[in-house]
């Protein structure tokens, strides 16, 4: 038979990808490497107590998983009978919320009898730089430095290849995302803090408070003292006024929650940025991307337009679409190992430990 004519007999390759690490649930479709859907619904019900609360995040999976997953293949204009295989967010993550997303990947999977593709959540992140939306943005080359931020982590990763990413430097402590909400909710502000910092930021000071900064060897981060830091200034503060409430400071120091999130925003970023140049030389790899939630922060993705303009890099920054936890990025990395045919067994299990 004529080549021409095999291909146009080929059946579609279809990935239908579920994300249900932490508090989103979300489903997404790739169509021949194509995004054609990335359907998220968010979780409010966490907002009240200034944080994920697990056992919440579970039953809102729950009741958002179908219809989520019935919405991307609408969208996408495929049906569930077209479906080539399921990847799904194996780790790491909340277990409960994990557990929902792969239950239901395995029982469709099942129902549908196709293949199941694990995918791990900060591989993920990485991959999210080679989705093909239409946009027409650039992807990067191999090998490539990803700086990936987010709430729980804060690392740098070697990317030789879409299945080879290397770990060469990570938080000894807290993650940076996790120190923007923490010093957001000790500045009265809500949750989640760090889209919070950036806002006020805009119309603060960065070097009004010099917070203390790390003397870690090597790539690796720690962000626990920059957060005592905040703390004990703003706890030098309110003694100084003698008031005892954020409130009554901020009435008293003009812009003080502009100023103090400027500072922080620009201390997080100072700190993020002087490791990644550090690997970038010592390895001399000029591309390099970010990735992950923090990703989103304007100062962190302006810092990558001028880092990349004073050491020529090629930078990478990701739509905002894809910084948060997102099904597209999870879609992309089982489209690239349908394409290997590497699948995973129906007894596989999530995991919750960090690890790439």
């Amino acid at each position: 038979m004529h080549p021409i004519l095999i291909k146009m007999m080929k059946k579609p390759v279809v990935i239908l990808a579920i994300e249900s690490s932490c508090d989103d649930t979300s489903s997404a479709v790739i169509v021949d490497g194509i995004l054609r859907s990335n359907v998220i619904a968010s979780q409010k019900v966490h907002e009240e107590y200034g944080g994920v609360v697990p056992e919440l995040a579970s039953r809102a999976h729950q009741q958002n998983i179908l219809p989520v997953v019935d919405t991307a293949l609408k969208r996408a204009g495929v049906k569930k009978e077209d479906i080539s295989a399921i990847a799904f967010t194996r780790g790491p993550g909340l277990l409960g919320s994990l557990l929902v997303g792969t239950s239901f990947a395995k029982g469709l999977a099942l129902s549908l009898r196709v293949p199941l593709i694990d995918v791990n959540h900060l591989q993920g992140h990485v991959l999210a730089h080679f989705v093909e939306d239409g946009s027409g943005l650039k992807h990067p080359s191999f090998p490539f430095l990803c700086l990936l931020v987010s709430g729980g982590n804060s690392q740098i990763v070697l990317v030789r290849a879409y299945n080879n990413m290397e770990i060469i430097g990570q938080t000894i402590d807290d993650a940076a995302g996790e120190a923007f909400d923490k010093c957001a909710k000790v500045l009265g502000l809500p949750y989640p803090g760090g889209p919070w910092i950036d806002k006020l930021a805009k119309a603060g000071d960065p070097d009004k408070y010099p917070f203390a900064k790390p003397n870690i060897k090597g790539y690796d981060y720690s962000f626990s003292g920059l957060k005592t830091s905040f703390l004990y200034t703003l706890r030098d503060l309110l003694k100084a006024n003698g008031v005892e409430t954020i409130d009554e400071l901020a009435q008293k120091i003009p812009n003080l929650r502009e100023n103090m999130c400027a500072s922080l925003q620009a201390t997080v970023v100072d700190i993020l940025m002087r490791k990644l140049k550090k690997a970038a030389q010592d390895l001399k790899i000029t591309q390099v991307a970010v990735a992950g939630g923090v990703s989103a922060n304007s100062a962190l993705r302006q810092a990558f337009v001028d880092y990349g303009k004073k050491y020529h890099w090629e930078v990478f920054i990701p739509p905002f679409s894809f910084t948060t936890d997102n099904a597209a990025m999870v879609c992309q990395a089982g489209y690239f190992k349908y394409l290997d045919s590497d699948f995973c067994a129906m007894d596989e299990v999530p995991f919750a430990k960090t690890t790439i």
